[in-house]
């Protein structure tokens, strides 16, 4: 199924009152995976693509399918380029923004965690989509030569007792 597009990098944005039954694809094409990559600061984002099926439910609309990417990004601690790929499922809910009184204190529920406020009229599918990759990015990743790094930098792996570092530390303390 395909809504009104948007622009920006992934925008489907769909109308309350015209939810399909048939599940929307988003798939992102070459320019707008350029455009997530240098958002997310990836290297390259290879493929990005969603299945969702849309259920109203009163002024909320819940979202559930599956999430696939392909992506390249450097390692946390070498800084070498590393391929990322995932296929996961995907559920979060679009809820009617309600008005907020300042300085106000609110306390989210686990169901809160995967919701996106809208309108109440239309909601951007695709920027949803979006801020999955974003938030199944791992900003600590480390590719196949980070242990190399780590020891050509004198950087010991959790747990470790010697090395250069230590041996600093070491003489740090003594004085």
């Amino acid at each position: 199924m395909t809504a009104e597009f948007g622009e920006s990098e992934l925008t489907l944005l769909v109308k309350r009152r015209a939810i399909s039954e048939e599940p929307y694809e988003i798939k992102a094409n070459a320019e707008e995976r350029a455009a997530l990559a240098k958002r997310f600061g990836l290297s390259e984002v290879k493929s990005l693509k969603a299945t969702l099926k849309l259920t109203p439910d009163g002024s909320t609309i819940n979202a559930d399918g599956t999430f696939s990417g392909h992506w390249i990004q450097p390692c946390a601690v070498a800084g070498e380029d590393f391929p990322v790929r995932l296929d996961e499922p995907l559920h979060f809910r679009f809820v009617q923004a309600r008005e907020e009184v300042p300085d106000e204190e609110i306390e989210l529920e686990a169901d809160d965690l995967d919701t996106i406020d809208y309108d109440g009229e239309i909601f951007d599918l695709g920027e949803a989509v979006a801020q999955s990759l974003g938030l199944a990015i791992d900003p600590f990743a480390t590719g196949p030569d980070a242990d190399t790094a780590r020891k050509e930098t004198g950087i010991l792996a959790e747990g470790e007792q010697d090395g250069p570092m230590a041996e600093m530390l070491a003489a740090l303390k003594k004085s």
